[in-house]
């Protein structure tokens, strides 16, 4: 009945049972923390951090250990909790995603798309990091930025870097996460123009990777301004450069072959001592959208193997991160944190990534019937994230959910887009949900 899912969810308990039983690299203070037997053990509350939904902390306490009256308080979880370090979860969260063997991919890479999202937290005008404010008189906000990578093919989170907005570098974050990756093999990364860089493509070159990231176009003040192409239209041409720090007469009579990198400018592989020249290949690619406007990539792809077709499909399916940030902000629960501290809300943050892996990992397994009809059908995530959620909670003296036929019953239809139909995004900036405001 729940084959697959326990699977699951005895890797995840195994793995939290592993760090229970040594929890000193976990902890704040190895030598006091969770060595007294507690309501509240290490293990118990991490997986109540994974399985939190929105409500509040006791309700979520209540809902957890079955309404009993003895249920721990609301301060004795704040207490345990502050006593785990976020790098715990985040560790938890790595492991976990490593677990899953199930993987496909496209035409042998994995495709991997990076971008970040800015999460709302509680307000603190104090804190300089992450508070803005529009004008002088008006309620200001609270930012952190989360910078993931995206597997899209299996669509699970690989890892993520979390920074305060007003320092977060997200050139700086991609390279991170490509340097520190343990995926071997061939692996395509896709991300917008905000990752346009030259630092960017050395970094995911020399993991040898391949890389389609989307650049600004002619008439911007981009990389494209510097090379020499052609002044319209469409094309696929090969680029191949010389990156310098260096402003001798040489560099600057032939600009087709040397491009100065600007102090202000971060690149890691060069310098004015060893590292003089770094040679760098590429294609540019300009393709025409519908709406008769162009967008351009810059990829490494082989141009035999990789037509200026397939590198636009490529760049599109990027967009399965967009999405994928809207169900983990809302259907599983981005939005509503149990803390005001920064250290707490990155827990929160990568045990929500956590749970929306295993909800993933779940409905991939789940073989929805494509049944007769007009449009083909999806899972309805909402309703397998709160199964998931479920399931996981459920104690052994009880009977847990059957997570894989619930999912299978709440399908969707996929409806394809009208033509003409557009969505105009609208970006606003709301403020966090207050812990006052939370549903009874």
């Amino acid at each position: 009945m729940n084959e697959y899912a326990n699977s699951l969810k005895q890797t995840l308990t195994s793995l939290i049972r592993d760090m229970s039983a040594a929890p000193a690299p976990y902890v704040k203070n190895p030598e006091t923390d969770f060595t007294r037997k507690k309501k509240l053990p290490f293990e118990t509350v991490m997986q109540l951090l994974i399985s939190m939904g929105g409500n509040s902390i006791y309700k979520e306490l209540l809902e957890s250990q079955g309404y009993d009256v003895n249920t721990a308080t609301t301060s004795a979880f704040v207490q345990q909790r502050n006593k785990i370090l976020p790098s715990a979860v985040e560790f938890l969260f790595h492991e976990f995603t490593k677990s899953y063997t199930d993987l496909k991919d496209y035409r042998g890479y994995r495709l991997l798309a990076v971008d970040g999202s800015d999460l709302h937290i509680a307000t603190d005008a104090t804190d300089t990091e992450t508070y803005f404010q529009s004008q002088p008189n008006t309620k200001g906000y609270n930012l952190l930025h989360l910078n993931a990578a995206y597997d899209l093919c299996n669509r699970l989170y690989v890892d993520a870097i979390v920074q305060p907005r007003r320092l977060c570098n997200e050139g700086r974050a991609l390279a991170a996460m490509v340097d520190r990756s343990p995926i071997k093999g061939k692996t395509i990364v896709t991300a917008d123009r905000g990752y346009e860089s030259y630092n960017n493509f050395a970094h995911i070159e020399r993991k040898g990777w391949n890389f389609v990231i989307r650049v600004k176009d002619l008439d911007s003040n981009g990389i494209l301004s510097g090379l020499r192409l052609p002044a319209g239209g469409e094309f696929d041409i090969d680029v191949r450069l010389t990156l310098t720090k260096k402003q001798t007469k040489e560099v600057k009579a032939h600009p087709e072959i040397y491009r100065f990198v600007p102090s202000t400018s971060t690149f890691d592989f060069l310098d004015l001592r060893e590292n003089l020249f770094y040679p760098i290949s590429f294609r540019v690619v300009r393709l025409v959208l519908p709406n008769g406007a162009y967008e351009t990539v810059i990829t490494n792809l082989s141009a035999v193997d990789f037509p200026p077709a397939e590198i636009r499909s490529i760049y599109n399916l990027r967009w399965g991160i967009e999405t994928s940030f809207r169900a983990l902000k809302y259907t599983v629960g981005l939005t509503n944190f149990h803390a005001k501290k920064q250290e707490s809300i990155i827990q929160e943050i990568f045990a929500k990534m956590i749970m929306y892996n295993f909800a993933e990992m779940i409905t991939s397994h789940v073989v929805i019937s494509q049944m007769d009809k007009r449009h083909p059908y999806q899972v309805n995530f909402t309703v397998a994230v709160y199964v998931c959620r479920q399931f996981l909670r459920s104690r052994e003296n009880e009977p847990p959910p059957d997570v894989e036929a619930l999912i299978r019953k709440n399908i969707l239809p996929i409806r394809p887009v009208r033509p003409g139909q557009k969505n105009t995004r609208k970006i606003r900036y709301k403020s966090a949900v207050s812990f006052v405001y939370r549903v009874a």
